[in-house]
Protein backbone atom coordinates (compact mmCIF):
# COMPACT_ATOMS: atom_id res chain seq x y z
CA UNK A 1 0.00 0.00 0.00
CA UNK A 2 1.01 3.52 -0.91
CA UNK A 3 1.62 5.92 1.85
CA UNK A 4 -0.69 8.92 1.95
CA UNK A 5 2.52 11.12 0.65
CA UNK A 6 3.47 9.10 -1.79
CA UNK A 7 0.24 8.38 -3.53
CA UNK A 8 0.01 12.40 -3.66
CA UNK A 9 3.34 12.11 -5.88
CA UNK A 10 2.02 9.54 -7.98
CA UNK A 11 -1.02 11.74 -8.62
CA UNK A 12 0.82 14.99 -9.00
CA UNK A 13 3.33 13.20 -11.41
CA UNK A 14 0.50 11.84 -13.52
CA UNK A 15 -1.75 15.23 -13.56
CA UNK A 16 1.70 16.63 -14.92
CA UNK A 17 1.82 14.07 -17.49
CA UNK A 18 -1.46 14.71 -18.99
CA UNK A 19 -1.57 18.24 -18.22
CA UNK A 20 1.76 19.18 -20.26
CA UNK A 21 1.11 16.77 -23.30
CA UNK A 22 0.36 18.07 -26.65
CA UNK A 23 -3.15 16.70 -27.14
CA UNK A 24 -4.45 15.60 -30.24
CA UNK A 25 -7.51 16.34 -31.68
CA UNK A 26 -8.61 12.21 -30.11
CA UNK A 27 -6.67 12.75 -27.48
CA UNK A 28 -8.09 15.85 -26.32
CA UNK A 29 -10.23 15.78 -22.90
CA UNK A 30 -12.88 18.98 -22.11
CA UNK A 31 -14.88 17.15 -19.06
CA UNK A 32 -17.73 20.24 -18.02
CA UNK A 33 -17.07 22.11 -15.03
CA UNK A 34 -19.69 23.96 -13.26
CA UNK A 35 -19.50 27.82 -11.96
CA UNK A 36 -17.64 27.27 -8.71
CA UNK A 37 -16.47 23.89 -8.73
CA UNK A 38 -12.98 22.81 -6.86
CA UNK A 39 -10.00 21.92 -9.36
CA UNK A 40 -7.05 21.34 -7.55
CA UNK A 41 -3.56 21.91 -8.98
CA UNK A 42 -0.44 20.88 -7.51
CA UNK A 43 1.98 24.10 -7.28
CA UNK A 44 4.37 23.14 -9.48
CA UNK A 45 1.66 22.52 -11.89
CA UNK A 46 0.86 25.70 -12.23
CA UNK A 47 4.08 27.47 -12.15
CA UNK A 48 4.81 25.30 -14.95
CA UNK A 49 2.09 26.31 -16.77
CA UNK A 50 2.69 30.18 -16.05
CA UNK A 51 6.18 30.17 -17.09
CA UNK A 52 4.73 28.32 -20.48
CA UNK A 53 2.79 31.15 -20.95
CA UNK A 54 5.32 33.95 -20.86
CA UNK A 55 8.13 31.76 -22.63
CA UNK A 56 5.17 30.97 -25.23
CA UNK A 57 5.19 35.07 -26.16
CA UNK A 58 8.73 35.42 -26.54
CA UNK A 59 9.08 32.51 -28.52
CA UNK A 60 6.48 33.40 -30.96
CA UNK A 61 7.08 36.95 -31.12
CA UNK A 62 11.01 36.07 -31.78
CA UNK A 63 9.26 33.20 -34.91
CA UNK A 64 7.61 36.21 -36.06
CA UNK A 65 9.92 39.24 -35.75
CA UNK A 66 11.37 39.26 -39.34
CA UNK A 67 7.88 39.25 -41.07
CA UNK A 68 5.86 41.66 -39.06
CA UNK A 69 3.53 43.85 -40.88
CA UNK A 70 5.71 42.96 -44.18
CA UNK A 71 3.13 40.82 -45.38
CA UNK A 72 -0.11 42.99 -45.93
CA UNK A 73 -3.55 41.60 -47.36
CA UNK A 74 -0.99 38.32 -48.49
CA UNK A 75 -0.25 35.42 -46.64
CA UNK A 76 3.86 34.40 -46.50
CA UNK A 77 3.95 31.22 -48.60
CA UNK A 78 5.49 28.47 -47.68
CA UNK A 79 8.55 29.01 -49.67
CA UNK A 80 9.35 31.96 -47.71
CA UNK A 81 12.25 30.86 -45.26
CA UNK A 82 11.68 31.59 -41.48
CA UNK A 83 14.84 31.33 -39.68
CA UNK A 84 14.74 29.95 -36.02
CA UNK A 85 18.37 28.64 -34.07
CA UNK A 86 19.61 28.92 -30.68
CA UNK A 87 21.17 32.66 -31.71
CA UNK A 88 17.42 33.97 -32.48
CA UNK A 89 16.02 34.82 -29.39
CA UNK A 90 19.61 36.99 -27.94
CA UNK A 91 19.95 38.86 -31.10
CA UNK A 92 16.65 40.56 -31.29
CA UNK A 93 17.11 40.95 -27.41
CA UNK A 94 20.21 42.49 -28.14
CA UNK A 95 19.62 44.36 -31.56
CA UNK A 96 16.03 45.11 -31.68
CA UNK A 97 14.79 44.91 -28.34
CA UNK A 98 11.43 46.75 -29.52
CA UNK A 99 10.22 43.36 -31.19
CA UNK A 100 9.04 42.90 -27.76
CA UNK A 101 6.69 45.51 -27.04
CA UNK A 102 4.30 43.52 -26.75
CA UNK A 103 5.77 41.69 -23.23
CA UNK A 104 7.38 44.95 -22.13
CA UNK A 105 4.17 46.42 -22.16
CA UNK A 106 2.32 43.37 -20.17
CA UNK A 107 5.16 43.86 -17.50
CA UNK A 108 3.77 47.72 -17.07
CA UNK A 109 1.07 46.08 -15.29
CA UNK A 110 2.12 43.58 -13.67
CA UNK A 111 4.98 45.78 -12.33
CA UNK A 112 2.16 48.15 -10.89
CA UNK A 113 0.06 45.19 -9.63
CA UNK A 114 3.44 43.98 -7.97
CA UNK A 115 4.35 47.51 -6.09
CA UNK A 116 0.65 48.32 -5.15
CA UNK A 117 -1.15 45.35 -5.28
CA UNK A 118 -3.93 43.81 -7.55
CA UNK A 119 -6.46 46.39 -6.60
CA UNK A 120 -4.40 48.66 -7.78
CA UNK A 121 -6.13 51.82 -9.27
CA UNK A 122 -6.69 52.05 -13.21
CA UNK A 123 -5.09 55.65 -12.73
CA UNK A 124 -1.81 53.66 -11.73
CA UNK A 125 -1.72 51.59 -14.53
CA UNK A 126 -2.74 54.46 -17.07
CA UNK A 127 0.01 56.79 -15.42
CA UNK A 128 3.25 54.26 -15.61
CA UNK A 129 1.76 53.53 -19.69
CA UNK A 130 1.86 56.93 -20.64
CA UNK A 131 5.23 58.08 -18.84
CA UNK A 132 7.25 55.00 -19.56
CA UNK A 133 10.49 55.23 -21.63
CA UNK A 134 9.48 53.10 -24.71
CA UNK A 135 8.00 54.15 -27.62
CA UNK A 136 4.00 53.30 -29.03
CA UNK A 137 2.20 53.70 -31.92
CA UNK A 138 -1.91 53.56 -33.34
CA UNK A 139 -4.31 53.05 -30.11
CA UNK A 140 -1.29 53.10 -27.00
CA UNK A 141 0.09 56.29 -28.42
CA UNK A 142 -3.17 57.70 -28.58
CA UNK A 143 -4.11 56.90 -24.84
CA UNK A 144 -0.72 57.81 -23.80
CA UNK A 145 -1.49 61.76 -25.68
CA UNK A 146 -5.15 61.32 -24.07
CA UNK A 147 -3.44 61.21 -20.97
CA UNK A 148 -0.93 63.63 -20.94
CA UNK A 149 -3.33 66.09 -21.69
CA UNK A 150 -5.26 65.08 -18.71
CA UNK A 151 -8.04 62.54 -20.14
CA UNK A 152 -7.87 59.54 -18.02
CA UNK A 153 -9.32 55.71 -19.01
CA UNK A 154 -11.85 54.88 -19.81
CA UNK A 155 -12.09 58.25 -21.74
CA UNK A 156 -8.90 57.59 -23.08
CA UNK A 157 -9.58 54.89 -25.02
CA UNK A 158 -13.35 55.52 -26.09
CA UNK A 159 -13.14 56.01 -29.71
CA UNK A 160 -14.77 59.45 -30.10
CA UNK A 161 -11.38 60.46 -28.32
CA UNK A 162 -9.11 58.14 -29.64
CA UNK A 163 -9.61 56.94 -33.52
CA UNK A 164 -7.60 53.38 -32.79
CA UNK A 165 -9.92 52.06 -30.47
CA UNK A 166 -10.84 48.88 -32.48
CA UNK A 167 -6.67 48.13 -32.75
CA UNK A 168 -4.78 45.58 -31.80
CA UNK A 169 -3.50 47.39 -29.36
CA UNK A 170 -4.61 45.77 -25.50
CA UNK A 171 -5.08 42.56 -27.41
CA UNK A 172 -1.32 41.95 -27.86
CA UNK A 173 -0.93 43.03 -24.34
CA UNK A 174 -3.61 41.00 -22.37
CA UNK A 175 -1.86 37.79 -21.86
CA UNK A 176 -1.14 38.70 -17.88
CA UNK A 177 -4.40 38.72 -16.95
CA UNK A 178 -5.26 35.55 -18.52
CA UNK A 179 -1.60 33.98 -16.70
CA UNK A 180 -2.90 35.36 -13.98
CA UNK A 181 -6.36 34.32 -13.49
CA UNK A 182 -6.19 30.29 -14.21
CA UNK A 183 -9.33 28.73 -14.56
CA UNK A 184 -10.92 31.89 -13.72
CA UNK A 185 -12.23 33.24 -17.06
CA UNK A 186 -14.26 36.64 -15.71
CA UNK A 187 -11.82 37.66 -13.36
CA UNK A 188 -9.06 37.52 -16.42
CA UNK A 189 -12.14 39.78 -17.95
CA UNK A 190 -12.75 42.04 -15.25
CA UNK A 191 -8.80 43.02 -14.89
CA UNK A 192 -8.92 43.27 -19.17
CA UNK A 193 -11.83 45.29 -18.90
CA UNK A 194 -10.06 47.91 -16.61
CA UNK A 195 -6.43 47.71 -18.24
CA UNK A 196 -8.19 47.47 -21.73
CA UNK A 197 -9.97 50.94 -21.42
CA UNK A 198 -6.91 52.93 -21.13
CA UNK A 199 -6.26 52.31 -24.85
CA UNK A 200 -9.06 50.64 -26.64
CA UNK A 201 -12.83 50.86 -26.63
CA UNK A 202 -15.56 48.03 -28.02
CA UNK A 203 -13.61 45.43 -30.28
CA UNK A 204 -9.86 46.79 -29.04
CA UNK A 205 -11.08 45.54 -25.67
CA UNK A 206 -13.27 42.56 -26.46
CA UNK A 207 -9.56 41.39 -28.24
CA UNK A 208 -7.29 41.89 -24.95
CA UNK A 209 -10.76 39.89 -22.86
CA UNK A 210 -11.16 37.11 -25.68
CA UNK A 211 -7.02 36.39 -25.55
CA UNK A 212 -6.42 36.43 -21.55
CA UNK A 213 -9.53 34.25 -21.53
CA UNK A 214 -8.17 31.82 -23.52
CA UNK A 215 -4.94 31.75 -21.20
CA UNK A 216 -7.24 31.25 -18.27
CA UNK A 217 -9.24 28.30 -19.78
CA UNK A 218 -5.62 26.81 -21.05
CA UNK A 219 -4.88 26.37 -17.68
CA UNK A 220 -7.34 23.73 -16.84
CA UNK A 221 -8.43 22.43 -20.24
CA UNK A 222 -6.00 20.50 -22.96
CA UNK A 223 -8.86 20.95 -25.73
CA UNK A 224 -7.99 23.60 -28.54
CA UNK A 225 -10.78 23.95 -30.28
CA UNK A 226 -12.53 23.90 -26.72
CA UNK A 227 -10.78 26.58 -25.49
CA UNK A 228 -11.22 28.68 -28.32
CA UNK A 229 -15.08 28.30 -28.44
CA UNK A 230 -15.36 28.69 -24.72
CA UNK A 231 -13.27 31.92 -24.16
CA UNK A 232 -15.44 33.49 -27.12
CA UNK A 233 -18.53 33.25 -24.86
CA UNK A 234 -17.17 36.22 -22.37
CA UNK A 235 -17.68 38.52 -26.18
CA UNK A 236 -21.02 39.84 -26.94
CA UNK A 237 -22.73 37.93 -29.59
CA UNK A 238 -23.62 41.43 -31.41
CA UNK A 239 -19.79 42.67 -31.66
CA UNK A 240 -18.26 42.07 -34.76
CA UNK A 241 -15.04 40.95 -33.23
CA UNK A 242 -17.62 37.68 -32.15
CA UNK A 243 -18.93 37.29 -35.56
CA UNK A 244 -15.16 37.32 -37.15
CA UNK A 245 -13.95 34.16 -34.82
CA UNK A 246 -17.18 32.40 -35.33
CA UNK A 247 -16.75 32.69 -38.91
CA UNK A 248 -12.99 31.19 -38.33
CA UNK A 249 -14.32 28.49 -36.06
CA UNK A 250 -16.96 27.60 -38.99
CA UNK A 251 -14.73 27.59 -41.64
CA UNK A 252 -12.44 25.53 -39.46
CA UNK A 253 -15.22 23.02 -39.59
CA UNK A 254 -15.99 23.57 -42.92
CA UNK A 255 -12.11 23.63 -44.08
CA UNK A 256 -10.46 21.10 -41.54
CA UNK A 257 -7.29 20.34 -43.21
CA UNK A 258 -6.69 23.84 -45.37
CA UNK A 259 -5.55 26.48 -43.21
CA UNK A 260 -5.58 29.02 -46.33
CA UNK A 261 -9.17 28.52 -47.10
CA UNK A 262 -9.78 29.64 -44.02
CA UNK A 263 -7.26 32.65 -44.29
CA UNK A 264 -9.16 33.34 -47.79
CA UNK A 265 -12.39 33.62 -46.18
CA UNK A 266 -11.47 35.76 -43.70
CA UNK A 267 -9.77 37.99 -45.68
CA UNK A 268 -12.64 38.38 -48.20
CA UNK A 269 -14.99 39.41 -45.74
CA UNK A 270 -13.16 40.68 -42.75
CA UNK A 271 -10.37 42.20 -44.26
CA UNK A 272 -12.02 46.24 -44.15
CA UNK A 273 -10.40 48.59 -41.58
CA UNK A 274 -13.08 50.79 -40.38
CA UNK A 275 -11.50 53.10 -37.82
CA UNK A 276 -7.48 53.15 -37.98
CA UNK A 277 -6.37 55.72 -39.91
CA UNK A 278 -3.65 54.16 -41.34
CA UNK A 279 -5.27 51.43 -42.51
CA UNK A 280 -8.89 52.72 -44.04
CA UNK A 281 -8.59 52.05 -47.56
CA UNK A 282 -4.91 50.59 -47.24
CA UNK A 283 -3.55 46.61 -47.05
CA UNK A 284 -2.44 47.57 -43.85
CA UNK A 285 -4.78 46.20 -40.90
CA UNK A 286 -4.15 46.39 -37.01
CA UNK A 287 -7.90 45.90 -36.53
CA UNK A 288 -7.75 43.55 -33.41
CA UNK A 289 -10.16 40.89 -35.12
CA UNK A 290 -8.91 40.12 -38.18
CA UNK A 291 -5.29 39.64 -36.11
CA UNK A 292 -7.40 37.50 -33.36
CA UNK A 293 -8.68 35.57 -36.53
CA UNK A 294 -5.32 34.97 -37.38
CA UNK A 295 -4.11 34.02 -33.35
CA UNK A 296 -7.36 31.41 -33.73
CA UNK A 297 -6.01 30.25 -37.13
CA UNK A 298 -2.71 29.40 -35.68
CA UNK A 299 -4.57 27.87 -32.58
CA UNK A 300 -7.22 25.57 -34.43
CA UNK A 301 -5.09 24.30 -37.33
CA UNK A 302 -1.93 23.86 -35.45
CA UNK A 303 -4.41 21.23 -33.26
CA UNK A 304 -1.34 20.99 -30.22
CA UNK A 305 1.47 21.01 -32.33
CA UNK A 306 3.41 23.75 -31.29
CA UNK A 307 5.80 24.25 -34.34
CA UNK A 308 2.75 24.05 -36.26
CA UNK A 309 0.57 26.72 -34.30
CA UNK A 310 3.35 29.30 -34.43
CA UNK A 311 4.28 28.88 -38.26
CA UNK A 312 0.53 29.08 -39.57
CA UNK A 313 -0.37 32.10 -37.26
CA UNK A 314 2.79 33.90 -38.59
CA UNK A 315 2.22 32.96 -42.05
CA UNK A 316 -1.02 34.38 -41.87
CA UNK A 317 0.86 37.89 -42.02
CA UNK A 318 -0.05 41.56 -40.86
CA UNK A 319 1.02 41.38 -37.32
CA UNK A 320 3.20 38.29 -37.73
CA UNK A 321 4.93 38.39 -34.45
CA UNK A 322 2.39 39.80 -31.99
CA UNK A 323 -0.43 37.04 -33.48
CA UNK A 324 1.75 34.05 -33.16
CA UNK A 325 3.12 35.69 -29.33
CA UNK A 326 -0.23 35.15 -28.03
CA UNK A 327 -0.77 31.81 -29.90
CA UNK A 328 2.27 30.04 -28.48
CA UNK A 329 1.55 31.73 -24.77
CA UNK A 330 -1.74 30.02 -24.79
CA UNK A 331 -0.80 26.80 -26.00
CA UNK A 332 2.69 26.88 -23.57
CA UNK A 333 -0.35 27.69 -21.12
CA UNK A 334 -1.99 24.51 -22.06
CA UNK A 335 0.88 22.09 -21.85
CA UNK A 336 3.45 23.69 -19.75
CA UNK A 337 6.99 25.03 -20.36
CA UNK A 338 8.28 21.90 -19.32
CA UNK A 339 6.42 20.35 -22.68
CA UNK A 340 7.99 22.82 -24.99
CA UNK A 341 9.87 21.21 -27.99
CA UNK A 342 13.41 21.68 -27.11
CA UNK A 343 13.39 22.87 -30.83
CA UNK A 344 11.52 26.19 -29.60
CA UNK A 345 13.10 26.58 -26.63
CA UNK A 346 16.62 26.56 -27.85
CA UNK A 347 18.14 29.39 -27.16
CA UNK A 348 15.71 30.36 -24.38
CA UNK A 349 18.08 29.78 -21.53
CA UNK A 350 20.38 33.08 -23.23
CA UNK A 351 17.66 35.40 -22.68
CA UNK A 352 16.17 34.29 -19.44
CA UNK A 353 18.04 36.36 -17.18
CA UNK A 354 18.25 39.37 -19.51
CA UNK A 355 15.50 42.33 -18.03
CA UNK A 356 13.28 43.50 -20.98
CA UNK A 357 14.34 46.49 -22.61
CA UNK A 358 12.55 49.37 -20.15
CA UNK A 359 12.13 47.27 -17.08
CA UNK A 360 13.35 45.60 -14.59
CA UNK A 361 11.86 42.14 -14.92
CA UNK A 362 13.63 39.60 -17.03
CA UNK A 363 11.37 35.61 -17.93
CA UNK A 364 12.86 34.44 -14.79
CA UNK A 365 11.74 37.42 -12.32
CA UNK A 366 8.57 37.17 -14.15
CA UNK A 367 7.41 33.85 -13.96
CA UNK A 368 7.90 33.83 -9.96
CA UNK A 369 6.00 37.41 -9.98
CA UNK A 370 3.07 36.22 -12.63
CA UNK A 371 3.14 33.20 -9.51
CA UNK A 372 2.37 35.44 -6.86
CA UNK A 373 -0.10 37.10 -8.29
CA UNK A 374 -1.82 33.80 -9.54
CA UNK A 375 -2.22 32.40 -5.87
CA UNK A 376 -3.27 36.04 -4.95
CA UNK A 377 -5.76 36.04 -7.57
CA UNK A 378 -7.09 32.39 -6.76
CA UNK A 379 -7.95 33.35 -3.08
CA UNK A 380 -9.52 36.73 -3.85
CA UNK A 381 -12.02 34.46 -5.98
CA UNK A 382 -12.75 32.31 -3.34
CA UNK A 383 -10.09 29.14 -3.94
CA UNK A 384 -7.78 28.17 -1.69
CA UNK A 385 -3.39 27.66 -1.04
CA UNK A 386 -2.70 25.19 0.99
CA UNK A 387 0.92 23.90 1.31
CA UNK A 388 1.80 22.66 -2.37
CA UNK A 389 -2.31 22.18 -3.28
CA UNK A 390 -3.86 24.74 -4.69
CA UNK A 391 -7.62 24.63 -5.24
CA UNK A 392 -9.29 26.96 -8.11
CA UNK A 393 -12.91 27.98 -8.12
CA UNK A 394 -13.44 27.42 -11.51
CA UNK A 395 -15.61 30.41 -13.67
CA UNK A 396 -18.11 29.62 -16.22
CA UNK A 397 -17.47 32.44 -19.10
CA UNK A 398 -19.90 35.46 -18.08
CA UNK A 399 -20.70 37.99 -21.13
CA UNK A 400 -19.13 41.87 -21.38
CA UNK A 401 -21.41 44.19 -22.28
CA UNK A 402 -21.99 45.38 -25.84
CA UNK A 403 -19.75 48.31 -27.07
CA UNK A 404 -19.44 49.59 -30.69
CA UNK A 405 -17.26 52.09 -32.14
CA UNK A 406 -17.62 53.77 -34.61
CA UNK A 407 -21.57 52.74 -34.91
CA UNK A 408 -23.30 54.49 -37.88
CA UNK A 409 -20.27 55.51 -39.93
CA UNK A 410 -18.96 54.54 -42.90
CA UNK A 411 -15.69 55.69 -44.94
CA UNK A 412 -15.80 57.06 -48.16
CA UNK A 413 -12.83 58.64 -49.18
CA UNK A 414 -9.39 58.88 -48.59
CA UNK A 415 -8.00 62.07 -49.78
CA UNK A 416 -4.32 64.36 -50.04
CA UNK A 417 -3.14 67.23 -48.57
CA UNK A 418 0.66 66.68 -48.51
CA UNK A 419 1.21 70.43 -46.99
CA UNK A 420 3.77 71.74 -44.53
CA UNK A 421 2.79 74.41 -42.67
CA UNK A 422 5.18 76.99 -41.22
CA UNK A 423 6.12 80.21 -40.73
CA UNK A 424 5.88 80.94 -44.56
CA UNK A 425 3.16 78.83 -44.79
CA UNK A 426 0.72 78.63 -42.02
CA UNK A 427 -2.56 77.26 -43.12
CA UNK A 428 -4.19 75.37 -45.89
CA UNK A 429 -7.78 74.48 -46.99
CA UNK A 430 -9.74 71.73 -48.35
CA UNK A 431 -13.43 70.29 -49.14
CA UNK A 432 -14.74 67.89 -47.42
CA UNK A 433 -17.88 65.91 -47.27
CA UNK A 434 -19.39 63.39 -44.75
CA UNK A 435 -20.33 62.99 -40.83
CA UNK A 436 -16.49 62.24 -40.09
CA UNK A 437 -13.23 63.44 -40.68
CA UNK A 438 -10.02 62.90 -39.45
CA UNK A 439 -6.57 64.54 -40.99
CA UNK A 440 -3.38 62.35 -40.13
CA UNK A 441 0.04 64.11 -39.99
CA UNK A 442 2.66 65.17 -37.47
CA UNK A 443 4.65 68.23 -36.05
CA UNK A 444 8.20 68.49 -37.09
CA UNK A 445 11.20 70.43 -36.22
CA UNK A 446 15.05 71.65 -37.86
CA UNK A 447 17.49 69.46 -36.66
CA UNK A 448 19.24 71.35 -33.20
CA UNK A 449 15.62 72.33 -32.10
CA UNK A 450 14.79 71.70 -28.61
CA UNK A 451 11.19 69.80 -28.83
CA UNK A 452 7.75 72.21 -28.61
CA UNK A 453 4.30 71.78 -28.47
CA UNK A 454 2.57 73.58 -31.64
CA UNK A 455 -0.55 75.20 -31.55
CA UNK A 456 -3.12 74.52 -34.60
CA UNK A 457 -6.66 75.79 -35.22
CA UNK A 458 -8.99 73.86 -36.80
CA UNK A 459 -11.87 75.51 -38.33
CA UNK A 460 -14.95 73.91 -39.82
CA UNK A 461 -17.33 75.97 -41.93
CA UNK A 462 -15.36 78.96 -40.85
CA UNK A 463 -16.06 78.31 -36.67
CA UNK A 464 -13.23 77.05 -35.01
CA UNK A 465 -13.69 73.49 -33.48
CA UNK A 466 -10.64 72.42 -31.93
CA UNK A 467 -7.44 74.33 -30.80
CA UNK A 468 -4.86 70.83 -31.33
CA UNK A 469 -1.67 70.95 -29.47
CA UNK A 470 0.95 69.06 -31.43
CA UNK A 471 4.31 68.15 -29.50
CA UNK A 472 6.89 67.86 -31.36
CA UNK A 473 8.51 65.31 -29.81
CA UNK A 474 7.86 61.32 -30.72
CA UNK A 475 7.25 60.23 -27.14
CA UNK A 476 4.33 62.37 -26.77
CA UNK A 477 3.17 63.47 -30.55
CA UNK A 478 -0.33 63.82 -31.31
CA UNK A 479 -0.93 60.37 -33.60
CA UNK A 480 -3.32 62.41 -35.96
CA UNK A 481 -3.70 65.92 -36.64
CA UNK A 482 -7.75 66.31 -35.51
CA UNK A 483 -10.31 63.77 -35.95
CA UNK A 484 -14.44 64.52 -35.36
CA UNK A 485 -17.11 62.14 -35.68
CA UNK A 486 -20.11 64.69 -34.92
CA UNK A 487 -20.05 66.89 -38.04
CA UNK A 488 -23.54 67.85 -39.61
CA UNK A 489 -24.15 65.00 -42.94
CA UNK A 490 -22.64 67.24 -45.93
CA UNK A 491 -20.39 69.76 -47.71
CA UNK A 492 -18.24 71.20 -45.44
CA UNK A 493 -14.71 73.36 -45.97
CA UNK A 494 -11.70 72.91 -43.53
CA UNK A 495 -9.49 75.02 -42.67
CA UNK A 496 -5.78 74.47 -40.68
CA UNK A 497 -4.44 77.99 -39.07
CA UNK A 498 -1.15 77.26 -37.39
CA UNK A 499 -0.69 79.81 -34.11
CA UNK A 500 2.64 81.48 -33.10
CA UNK A 501 4.71 79.10 -34.70
CA UNK A 502 8.53 79.78 -34.14
CA UNK A 503 10.72 79.56 -37.29
CA UNK A 504 12.04 75.61 -37.86
CA UNK A 505 9.04 74.06 -36.86
CA UNK A 506 6.23 73.04 -38.68
CA UNK A 507 3.07 70.40 -38.92
CA UNK A 508 3.03 68.23 -41.66
CA UNK A 509 -0.50 67.88 -42.92
CA UNK A 510 -0.59 64.75 -44.82
CA UNK A 511 -4.50 62.88 -45.62
CA UNK A 512 -7.42 63.47 -44.88
CA UNK A 513 -10.93 60.63 -44.55
CA UNK A 514 -14.13 61.06 -44.57
CA UNK A 515 -17.01 59.56 -43.29
CA UNK A 516 -20.78 59.37 -44.16
CA UNK A 517 -23.95 57.80 -42.43
CA UNK A 518 -25.32 56.17 -45.08
CA UNK A 519 -23.19 53.22 -46.40
CA UNK A 520 -22.07 53.14 -49.59
CA UNK A 521 -23.90 50.29 -52.32
CA UNK A 522 -21.15 47.68 -52.53
CA UNK A 523 -20.21 46.58 -55.91
CA UNK A 524 -21.52 43.80 -57.76
CA UNK A 525 -20.47 41.96 -61.01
Amino acid sequence: MLSTSRFRLVVASFTILCACKSPTAEEAITPTYTAGQEIKMDKNILLDKIKGGWAGQVIGCTYGGPTEFRFNGTMIGDEVPIPWDGDQMLWWYENVPGLYDDVYMDLTFVDIFEKHGIDAPDSLHALAFAKAEYQLWHANQAARYNILQGMMPPASGYWKNNPHADDIDFQIEADFAGLMSPGMINAAATVGDRIGHIMNYGDGVYGGVYVAGMYALAFIHNDVEYVVEEALKAVPMESEFHQCIADVIRWHRQYPDDWKQTWFEVQKKWSNDKGCPDGVFKAFNIDAKINAAYIVIGLLYGNGDYGKTIDISTRCGLDSDCNPANAAGILGTMIGYSQIPDYWKQGLDKVEDMDFKYTTMSLNKVYQIGMDHALQMVERNGGKVEGDEVTILYQVPETRPLEVAFEGLYPIKRGNIFKNLGVDNPEVKFAAEGKGLVITGYAGKDAGLPDAELLLDVYVDNQVVERVKMPTGFQNRKHEVFWNYDLTEGAHEVKLVLIHIPKGYSIHVQEYITYSAVQPPKRTY
